[in-house]
């Protein structure tokens, strides 16, 4: 098993080249995507600061369903073009929400959310689903978060095939 640290970084480019480099750690030899799930939100809930709720959401059905997740339990299900989730699922971009409660149509699963970032995960041109990161700190995500979210999960794709 690998060791998992948290620890302090100079950079944000630093602690997200190091969750990357864990994340890689986790998945590369893991044939089964629901492990691979698991342990990438669990990853996430561990080293990630300021966060309140990590976890994906898949496609199906043409609706996001909840998946493996760590925080308090959450909405199942999520209709495509609803919420910041649904947003990015029907947009396929990521979306960065420096305040959940000026957005038009949030889904409040937890009340304490006050930020959130939702990263859809695409695969051969298809929505696979989203990983959704809530915060009780306002605007916690940035530009810079937006970037290396969507790096972690191009790593993520590289190895686990949904």
């Amino acid at each position: 098993m690998h060791e998992i640290k948290k620890i302090s970084f100079k950079t944000k480019k630093q602690f997200y080249d190091y969750l990357n480099l864990k994340l890689t750690g986790l998945i590369c030899d893991e044939p089964d995507w629901l492990a691979n799930l698991s342990n990438t939100a669990a990853l996430l809930w561990l080293l990630l600061d300021d966060i309140n709720w990590v976890g994906f959401y898949l496609y199906k059905n043409n609706e996001l369903v909840l998946g493996p997740f760590q925080g308090k339990p959450a909405c199942t299900h999520i209709e495509i073009g609803k919420g910041v989730c649904g947003t990015a699922a029907s947009e396929m971009k990521t979306q960065v929400v420096k305040n959940v409660h000026e957005y038009p149509g949030h889904i409040a699963c937890d009340p304490a959310s006050k930020s959130e970032i939702v990263v859809p995960i695409i695969q051969d041109n298809k929505l696979k689903g989203v990983l959704d990161i809530d915060s009780p700190i306002l605007s916690r995500f940035d530009e810079e978060d937006k970037k290396y979210f969507e790096n972690l999960i191009q790593t993520f794709n590289k190895y686990v095939n949904l």
